[in-house]
């Protein structure tokens, strides 16, 4: 499987303005600009992008680990907040991710809900490729 996005830009990097765009239907020509990213104006970033594709990533890992153990999720429900500001020598970077996730899976004791968000957080393909710590809340629901 590959995935592929696309980009476009003109102008300078505080003036300029782009779009991103996913090869399928998916994410078509959504506008951005360094105000989108970096100042919370109205458009997409590339860190959207990144939340809602670790949020997917998660949601997997976490329903591959209850069929590891035995069960099977009833629900999964996942939002991920990417924070990006700049680094210590002054150039954009992301700062952190956090997970929160509420999860109902019939059977799952707390004990192994909380491992198998644990793996889910620290294994999914795009956690494995982030360079930052990722915290979570995890809640599994009765």
């Amino acid at each position: 499987m590959i995935a592929t996005g696309f980009s476009t830009w003109k102008g300078s990097w505080k003036q300029g303005s782009g779009t991103i765009s996913t090869e399928t239907d998916t994410f078509k020509d959504k506008p951005y600009s360094f105000s989108s990213r970096f100042e919370g104006t109205p458009g997409g970033s590339p860190e959207e992008l990144l939340a809602t594709a670790q949020a997917g990533c998660f949601n997997q890992a976490l329903a591959n680990n209850f069929g590891m153990i035995g069960f099977e999720s009833e629900s999964i429900n996942t939002s991920v907040v990417v924070e990006l500001g700049y680094g210590d020598d002054g150039h954009p970077a992301i700062k952190s991710s956090f997970v929160t996730v509420e999860a109902k899976a019939p059977g799952v004791t707390q004990e192994q809900f909380e491992y198998c968000a644990e793996r889910a957080r620290t294994t999914c393909t795009i956690a494995r490729i982030l360079k930052i710590d990722i915290g979570m809340k995890a809640t599994l629901l009765p």
